[in-house]
């Protein structure tokens, strides 16, 4: 069976069943992260699609394929933001040009405790005619600030529609590119300025600030770069011109339907459809149905790493986003302690427990754990004319711990020692810079064939 782009087996159902049965009180948003831990549901970056899990779980029980615990209360004045006192009453009219307003910026909102959080919050529920949310999916959210007069307003992205005939016929995608890389929309979902403020051409300036920046947070949120921006103006409120001003697309209108309007009585009001290219080649890329969603940034859209062990190995693919994030955490802490042992070098009890599970990892083998490193090297190497490839073998002696399995003798007498052997090619420039490793082996000698060549060549 298959629900969002996801197949769901009847052993998946059944395991789901289970998780309501078992957890009779569990939210549904307890529900769904349980489902995504177990089903290693994530984005891009890392984290679990937790709307898209719930979307799923609604359409199973629609089916009745599942009975799913009843839904928290959800407030109506909540949502449109009613009770809230507008923080801004100590702003008067601004009357004035662009030029004399002075900077304008746009500030991101990244949690939704903050002071920004609740101002945002409370503009929108106070001045906006569709009130503060919820929004759909994904999203980004910004105040409008400036230095002279304070907050003037706001606005936010979040995921795309479905489906809309006259966007979708503009871009001209097949149904299968649609589902491909519709995640690759973003809708300009509010956009407000409050009603004192009146200063021509400032409406068309934060749009054209919001344009320039939303790629890079949105990349940096989601690990996904938009290709197309939309909006919808609702006609009969608005006339869109600060949209045609910042150079955005009319491409049609809406029908008057809304997501739930299954027996189409277009009770909604109509709206103009404007979209935003975010690259030239927006149309085609959005209709290529073999371009890979991943984030392809050129570098100076790149994140830089916070330090070098995110850079080596952050994108070790080991087949969960979150074992290469402890991953790197334990090469922090092994880093900043090179002589300790692990309990001492992890800090802490719940990083040192973390830890010994990463390390027991059925999946976890030297070579996954080093690819995302060599394949780092090998970057480095290209820029080398001459490069000094230095070999060592290393004897890990574990005598002391009799309990550990596995291990061989290390020296020539077996009584010297067990363990295991340790081989690693290291790259160094000429002038004696290390420039990473290019391979590493390890293993155990077998104990009943030691000391058997000479032995033999003794006789």
């Amino acid at each position: 069976m298959l629900v969002c782009r996801r197949e769901f087996t009847e052993e998946i159902v059944g395991k789901i069943r289970e998780m309501i049965t078992a957890y009779p009180g569990i939210s549904r948003r307890g529900l769904s992260l349980k489902i995504c831990d177990w089903l290693h549901w994530e984005s891009p970056n890392g984290k679990f699609q937790e709307m898209s899990c719930r979307v799923v779980l609604l359409k199973l029980e629609q089916r009745g394929i599942v009975k799913l615990p009843q839904p928290h209360s959800w407030s109506c004045d909540r949502a449109k933001g009613k009770g809230h006192a507008p923080p801004v009453s100590e702003i008067g009219p601004v009357c004035c040009s662009l030029e004399d307003l002075g900077g304008v910026d746009l500030v991101r909102i990244d949690s939704s405790d903050s002071k920004e959080s609740k101002i945002w919050n409370a503009l929108m529920g106070t001045y906006h005619y569709l009130g503060l949310g919820p929004l759909c999916g994904a999203q980004m959210r910004y105040l409008i600030k400036c230095t002279s007069f304070g907050w003037l307003g706001g606005l936010a992205f979040s995921a795309a529609a479905w489906r809309v005939e006259a966007r979708d016929r503009w871009i001209g995608w097949s149904e299968e590119s649609r589902r491909e890389h519709l995640s690759s929309v973003v809708c300009n979902s509010r956009f407000l300025i409050l009603p004192q403020v009146r200063v021509p051409n400032l409406a068309s300036h934060v749009l054209s600030l919001a344009t320039r920046r939303i790629v890079k947070d949105w990349t940096e949120r989601y690990a996904l770069a938009p290709v197309l921006l939309e909006t919808f103006v609702e006609r009969e409120r608005f006339s869109g011109i600060c949209y045609r001003a910042g150079n955005w697309q009319p491409v049609g209108m809406t029908q008057g339907r809304g997501r739930q309007d299954r027996e189409r009585n277009r009770s909604l009001p109509v709206k103009d459809i404007y979209v935003y290219p975010l690259r030239q080649d927006a149309r085609k890329t959005l209709c290529d149905e073999v371009f890979s969603r991943r984030v392809k940034c050129i570098s100076e859209k790149k994140t830089q790493p916070k330090d070098w062990p995110e850079e080596e190995l952050a994108q070790a693919d080991l087949g969960d986003r979150r074992l290469a994030r402890r991953l790197v955490s334990i090469l922090r802490d092994f880093y900043a302690r090179p002589q300790a042992n692990i309990p001492q070098a992890c800090q802490t009890r719940a990083k040192t427990k973390a830890t010994y599970r990463f390390l027991e990892h059925p999946e976890m083998t030297l070579d996954a754990i080093l690819d995302s490193h060599y394949e780092s090297t090998l970057d480095r190497l290209r820029g080398e004319k001459i490069v000094l490839a230095i070999q060592d073998t290393t004897s890990l002696n574990y005598a002391t711990h009799p309990a550990t399995e596995n291990l061989g003798p290390i020296d020539n007498r077996p009584d010297k020692g067990l363990g295991l052997l340790l081989h690693d090619t290291l790259a160094f420039s000429p002038a004696g810079i290390p420039l990473g490793l290019i391979d590493v082996q390890c293993w155990a000698r077998d104990g009943e064939d030691f000391g058997k060549k000479r032995a033999t060549s003794g006789s």
